[in-house]
């Protein structure tokens, strides 16, 4: 069994979609009769960063349904919201979480799924700056909070980390809608 992998970066236009990178990977295998067959992980950079993201989303809410007890909790720690609405918040946050993950893995209802995904991420940086600010030091609650172990980890990586996510959210948001609004102004070239 052969393989040649090549790489090819380039800046072309696709569906009127301006992208800024494209990942052109291919791979030649030869089968025991000597037939080559291609395999083509030709995807624009959009595309990771919505897998990327999605994936994230949907395993940040595994352990959150599973124990939404121990999520209610730290959402409690965060001091924010009152508490007639933690409970609500624990038990729908991570199921919107894992919906919007699988749009996102996906690619289905992009542009409301994207938006909602930045509405989030800008929800959950905010609410980590906010108790970074007020000098508390919590839990993040994100991934894993059903183990009752202290994290080693400190708020600003936990906003380090969220700041990451937030800037890849944005940038697809910022794909999405910026070829939403070049395909409009296009149609109504068009049609004058």
């Amino acid at each position: 069994m052969a393989g040649a992998f090549g790489w090819n970066t380039s800046f072309p236009s696709m569906k009127g979609y301006n992208i800024i990178g494209k990942i052109n990977m291919t791979v030649i295998k030869t089968n025991n009769n000597g037939q080559q067959k291609r395999f083509f992980l030709n995807k624009p950079i959009y595309f990771w960063v919505r897998l990327i993201l999605g994936i994230i989303f949907a395993l940040a809410s595994i352990d959150k349904i599973i124990h939404p007890a121990a999520f209610a909790k730290a959402v409690y720690n965060y001091q924010i919201l009152p508490d007639t609405l933690i409970n609500l918040t624990a038990i729908i946050l991570p199921w919107l979480e894992l919906i919007l993950g699988i749009f996102l893995i996906l690619g289905l209802w992009l542009p409301g799924a994207v938006l909602l995904s930045n509405i989030l991420l800008v929800t959950f940086f905010g609410a980590l700056v906010f108790n970074l600010v007020r000098g508390l030091d919590i839990q993040c609650g994100c991934f894993i909070i059903s183990q009752e172990t202290t994290s080693n980890l400190s708020m600003c990586w936990y906003v380090i980390r969220d700041g990451i996510f937030l800037l890849l959210g944005l940038y697809l948001l910022s794909h999405i809608f910026s070829g939403k609004r070049k395909a409009l102004t296009t149609s109504m070239k068009n049609q004058l």
